[in-house]
């Protein structure tokens, strides 16, 4: 009978001190992980979000591009190939202002549709779609537009850019070249269109 008991008492002994301090740790160490891996998932997040906003403001343009076809050279703001002048973010230089397109092919109201339209676009990125406490928030960080003008392929390209949170690699566009600190820290969305003559 005493050898059963003995056998008992030495089963049931329990965890000893270090096992349950390497639990602990294991356990910590995978709670800072999770942390992390929670915090790179917002980051990411916040990027995919800048994105899709950079991509709405692009198709924003480009549909008013598309409805003042008559003056659309008036839209061509920036050089071809060149990293301004742009509409958006005024810290840096190369901020357009008030656009004035003085082409004569278009009528008057043409022309002045299409100084509006870049100066509705200017607030957008800007961030003038939404407000809080009075402050623009509804763009990305420093967002930048260009628009230019190609005319060997009759081609638009439009660019907007802004600053990334996370460096990974250089834009081939040049729309705010060197305004973000680094290179790899600037994103941009661009596409290009060839607008139609209906006539």
């Amino acid at each position: 009978m005493l050898t059963t008991r003995n056998a008992t008492a030495r089963g049931e002994r329990g965890f000893s001190m270090m096992e349950i301090l390497v639990t602990l740790f294991i356990t910590a160490i995978g709670l800072l992980g999770l942390a992390g891996l929670q915090s790179r998932l917002q980051l990411a997040d916040l990027e995919a979000y800048q994105r899709a906003q950079a991509l709405i403001l692009v198709n924003d343009i480009v549909d008013r591009i598309n409805a003042n076809r008559s003056a659309a050279l008036c839209y061509a703001i920036t050089g071809a190939g060149a990293p301004g002048p742009y509409l958006g973010d005024t810290s840096g230089g190369g901020h357009l202002g008030v656009p004035a397109c003085g082409i004569g092919s278009a009528t008057a109201e043409e022309v002045a549709r299409a100084n509006a339209d870049l100066g509705e676009w200017d607030t957008l990125l800007q961030g003038g779609a939404e407000q809080r406490g009075g402050a623009a928030i509804g763009a990305m960080v420093a967002a930048r537009g260009c628009v230019s003008f190609d005319g060997a392929t009759s081609a638009y390209t439009i660019v907007v850019a802004w600053q990334g949170l996370a460096d990974t690699f250089a834009p081939t566009v040049s729309c705010g070249n060197n305004l973000y600190g680094t290179e790899t820290l600037r994103r941009s969305v661009w596409t290009t269109v060839r607008i139609a003559s209906l006539l």
